[in-house]
């Protein structure tokens, strides 16, 4: 019964009930005339619901989203195409479209009939702060008749999804004239033959395997001599993302995390558009292999978490697998051990580059936006400084940089602890050969890349030097 009535629009369930008291009414004091008002009032939602019952109203559904990848705060066009494939015309629709509420409300459009054979397009924007990937539709459609007294509802099944990728920084561009992997002086050159005359021989060395051995090349010159070794002249680059919710601090996009993802993701981006195949990596093992790899690392990352890893033996694991390359670490708190495990992660021919996340800056930043309001230079002209609070306390890092430090005795000794760790792990991967700089909260990802180049002549060229050849 009540998937009957379900039928009936207010205006339809209020003929109804009117229709019944006018017929209770009219038996009750015996007017033929308020009998047949009642069944009139009965008879014509009843109707009407039959007739759209029968009628079994087709429709066909396509939505379209252009673009299905996009930044955060960067809007997409969402077009829906209904197409009435029955053989009557349908009454008004009232179409409803499903998103998730972070998107915002829910769309909805109210439709005059379509005819046989007809179709009708709707269109809104999407726009989402927050990276991710979110499923939009089902539509749900409810059709009524021309009197508005009969709704039936029409849910399809098709849905799309939307990428809302990382903050995508852009990056400085360097040469890739050379080598990033330092396997050789050029991506044109070629030592790899295509035909026996194109193969560059030499001699016989104690070791090498007689398989190799070029026998015209031998008979040529009177020596056993032997194919060289093929050169690999496709870059190669893996990205080391620490996603431990240890790791970092804050919440939100304004996270150590999220930044992190953020850097990630635009490193990875600006590697791969210099020519690099790449690998993703996490402390949960390998996430995006080189197929594909600028769109296979926006998907990956639109969705990562952090986890409960405490370590990167995972890591260490799948490195062990992947050959040459640049190594770019992404870290958030790296204790001296870890950093030991991943500064032997850079074997010889690798060059290796880190950014390493200052995480208490990044508490202390969430610390005072949540109880003393903005963080410091904020709305205020930083040449005239305004006096400490009474509750934070200003702090010189070992650059003799200040900062304001809010919150009680136990929180400065641990952000204390925790510079000094960040500290211990920066000398750790530099003394391994890695080059390293810290990156504090409210510090431009461009700004901290432009440091890089100053610190390793191969995102660069300097003078002669080449991309890929060692620094001294």
């Amino acid at each position: 019964m009540r998937s009957v009535l379900a039928w009936f629009t207010v205006r339809g369930a209020s003929f109804l009930a009117a229709g019944v008291v006018g017929i209770l009414a009219g038996l009750i004091l015996g007017s033929d005339a308020m009998i047949s008002v009642g069944v009139l009032l009965v008879c014509l939602p009843v109707f009407s619901a039959l007739t759209a019952r029968r009628a079994r109203y087709q429709l066909r559904c396509e939505r379209k989203i252009v673009p299905l990848r996009v930044a955060p705060g960067q809007p997409a066009k969402v077009t829906v195409r209904l197409e009435n494939v029955s053989r009557i015309s349908t009454g008004l629709l009232l179409a409803e479209e499903t998103i998730p509420y972070s998107l915002g409300a829910r769309p909805r459009y109210v439709l005059n009939g379509i005819e046989r054979g007809g179709s009708r397009e709707v269109s809104y924007p999407l726009r989402s702060d927050l990276r991710g990937k979110f499923v939009v539709g089902p539509m749900r459609v409810r059709i009524a008749d021309v009197f508005g007294l009969v709704e039936l509802t029409a849910n399809f099944a098709t849905k799309n999804t939307l990428t809302v990728t990382p903050k995508i920084v852009p990056l400085i561009s360097a040469s890739t004239r050379g080598s990033w992997s330092n396997d050789g002086d050029g991506r044109t050159r070629m030592t790899a033959a295509a035909g026996e005359d194109d193969v560059i021989p030499r001699e016989y060395r104690d070791g090498d395997e007689l398989r190799r051995v070029h026998w015209r090349s031998t008979a040529r010159y009177g020596e056993l001599m032997v194919r060289r070794e093929e050169q690999r002249w496709q870059d190669r680059a893996v990205v080391i993302l620490d996603s431990r919710r240890s790791a970092h601090a804050g919440a939100g996009p304004s996270s150590s995390f999220e930044f992190a993802v953020s850097a990630a993701a635009s490193i990875g981006v600006h590697l791969t558009r210099s020519g690099l195949d790449g690998h993703l990596l996490t402390d949960a093992g390998p996430m995006a292999g080189p197929a594909m790899f600028e769109d296979v690392l926006l998907d990956a990352l639109s969705v990562i978490t952090t986890s409960r890893n405490h370590d990167f033996a995972r890591t260490t694991a799948a490195l062990s697998t992947i050959e040459g390359g640049l190594l770019v670490l992404v870290a958030g708190r790296l204790s001296a051990d870890i950093a030991r495990e991943l500064a032997t992660t850079r074997r010889h021919g690798r060059h290796g580059i880190a950014l390493l996340l200052a995480v208490s800056t990044w508490a202390s930043v969430a610390g005072r936006d949540g109880h003393d309001g903005p963080a410091i230079g904020a709305g205020r002209d930083q040449a005239d400084p305004e006096p400490p609070q009474a509750g934070n306390r200003r702090k010189t890092d070992g650059n003799g940089r200040e900062s304001a430090v809010g919150g009680s005795e136990d929180d400065i000794v641990t952000a204390a602890a925790a510079n000094a760790e960040t500290a211990v792990a920066e000398a750790v991967l530099r003394a391994a050969g890695w080059h390293v700089v810290t990156v504090e909260a409210g510090t431009p990802l461009g700004v901290a890349w432009q440091r890089l180049p100053q610190a390793a002549g191969y995102l660069a060229p300097m003078g002669r030097a080449e991309l890929g050849a060692p620094t001294r």
